[in-house]
C-alpha cells in the first residue's frame, strides 16, 4: 500500500510541477485551439490536490491497519479512497471552473 500512496503523490507532483499535462486523460488529444480554452494550471492544481489526498487516505489506512493489526483495513481504505477520489476528480475537472471563455 505504501507503493500506491507513493504513486499517487508522484503523479500529483509530475502533473503539477513537472508540467506533464499529457498524463491528463483527454487533454493531450484535444486540438491546440481547445487546449488553449482550458485553465491547465488550475486543472493541474486540482489533480495534485486530489492525488495527495488519495495518497494520504491510503497511507492512513496502512498505518491504521498496522496499529490495529488488521490487514483488511488496508483494502477498505484503498477501495474507499478510490471510490471517493475518482468520482470527485471526474466531476470537478469537468466543471466549467477550468474552462476559459472563448473570446471572439
Amino acid at each position: 500500500m505504501l507503493g500506491v500512496a507513493l504513486l499517487f503523490a508522484v503523479l500529483g507532483i509530475m502533473i503539477k510541477y513537472g508540467k506533464m499535462y499529457y498524463l491528463i486523460a483527454g487533454y493531450n488529444t484535444l486540438p491546440k485551439e481547445k487546449q488553449a480554452l482550458i485553465d491547465i494550471a488550475g486543472l493541474a492544481t486540482l489533480l495534485r490536490n486530489v492525488m495527495f489526498a488519495m495518497a494520504l487516505g491510503v497511507l492512513a489506512g496502512y498505518l491504521l491497519a498496522l496499529g490495529l493489526k488488521n490487514p483488511a483495513i488496508e483494502t477498505y481504505s484503498l477501495i474507499t479512497t478510490l471510490a471517493i477520489g475518482i468520482p470527485y476528480l471526474i466531476i470537478r475537472s469537468n466543471s466549467k471552473k477550468y474552462q476559459i471563455e472563448n473570446k471572439v
